[in-house]
């Protein structure tokens, strides 16, 4: 199989992620639930993937990093826990619905009000328009790090100095990108910053979390035991347990480890590299198609190696299914849990069909990727 569905999850992951995965199974224990050998095992596989979480994001907080079941879960983390009665939040047409439902839910509850850096019809966020929202209430400012459509990168350095700028934290979601893009959370001043451990980290899945600065408290999202203060009646109030009930996932967090020492050695910026000669070789490749429509800018070092296209006389649906039987290659179609920027692509009845790379993916792909919508145009062509 050719697997262009790396946006969704990784399915070819470095060796040693499974094998930590396979040890950890046949003999780790229950992290902070004991003090036999395999209970340390665990625990030292999760201390160390905290510290390698922070070395990879630029930040110098490594018990501030949480962990958590997957990125849903720690944006949920995040919005509840610092959003409050009378709240004001600014937010983009590029997000994900893990970013959207949250926000709604607390919107409908009338806990918030929410605004939107509108997306235009060609991918690209106002960012003109974002001054203009700001209110005295405004609480915190919520973008992710990259559209999982178009692949798109958001103006991350702007948009938290405009928050900064009026009082308001910032809060990113790098589920797409984290892994490959680089990102300095000090050095940004990134207020939280939410991931998933299975897109580009290339960890299990069941991997996730949030690292916190110092100077915002968050309310738990789950209460429940941490192994440590067992007789206080209420969540630690240190991190992480504060915003860590219940066991630990040590199995998974144990490839999550693995894949962030794979990372760190390999280095981020090849990671990037790579998908951006891809997404150029594939762009270049299918442009001539007749039919073929990509959605987005096509400023390549603007982007992750996502491409999303339709193709004429075919819905997106009906295209992945042939990709997938006929020629065996992965890809996702419909809205990809992104119905606003579907809406500012004109695509939200239609949806569309996605490609995404990763490291493992090669040249050799890419160019079977071209033959295939190449020849099923072809095919639709014939039968007109």
């Amino acid at each position: 199989m050719i697997y262009l569905n790396n946006a969704a999850t990784t399915i070819q992951k470095p060796p040693a992620v499974t094998e930590a995965v396979m040890a950890a199974l046949a003999g780790a224990g229950s992290c902070s639930r004991g003090a036999s050998t395999s209970d340390l095992v665990a625990a030292r596989s999760v201390a160390n993937a905290r510290v390698r979480l922070a070395r990879l994001i630029g930040f110098a907080h490594p018990e501030r990093v949480v962990f958590t079941q997957n990125a849903t879960m720690a944006l949920n983390t995040a919005l509840f826990g610092m959003l409050h009665e009378g709240d004001h939040v600014i937010t983009t047409d590029f997000e994900h619905n893990s970013v959207l439902r949250p926000l709604h839910e607390l919107e409908r509850r009338g806990i918030i009000e929410l605004d939107y850096v509108r997306a235009d019809a060609s991918g690209r966020l106002r960012m003109e328009e974002l001054e203009g929202l700001f209110r005295p209430t405004t609480r915190a400012v919520v973008a992710t790090h990259a559209s999982n459509l178009t692949g798109a990168v958001t103006d991350v350095p702007e948009l938290v100095r405009a928050a900064h700028g009026h009082g308001a934290r910032f809060v990113l979601d790098a589920s797409q990108t984290l892994g490959a893009l680089p990102v300095g959370m000090d050095e940004l001043g990134i207020d939280v910053l939410c991931f998933t451990g299975h897109k580009a980290l290339m960890g299990p899945q069941g991997t996730g979390g949030l690292a916190v600065v110092p100077d915002l408290g968050l309310a738990p999202l789950v209460h429940g035991g941490t192994g440590v203060k067992s007789a206080d009646p209420f969540q630690p109030p240190s991190y992480p347990e504060h915003l860590e009930a219940g066991t630990m996932n040590a199995h998974g967090l144990a490839g999550l480890d693995a894949a962030l020492e794979f990372l760190l050695e390999l280095g981020v910026e090849r990671v990037a590299e790579h998908d951006w000669k891809l997404r150029e070789r594939f762009i270049q490749g299918v442009s001539s198609i007749p039919g073929l429509v990509v959605y987005g800018d096509r400023d390549g070092h603007g982007h992750t190696g996502v491409v999303a296209l339709n193709l004429e006389g075919i819905d997106s649906s009906s295209l992945a299914d042939r990709l997938a039987c006929e020629y065996d290659i992965a890809t996702r179609a419909g809205l990809h849990c992104a119905p606003r920027m579907h809406a500012a692509l004109g695509t939200l009845e239609r949806g569309a069909v996605r490609f995404s790379f990763g490291w493992y993916t090669t040249e050799d792909d890419i160019d079977a990727a071209i033959f295939a919508l190449r020849d099923i145009a072809c095919d639709l062509g014939d039968a007109k």
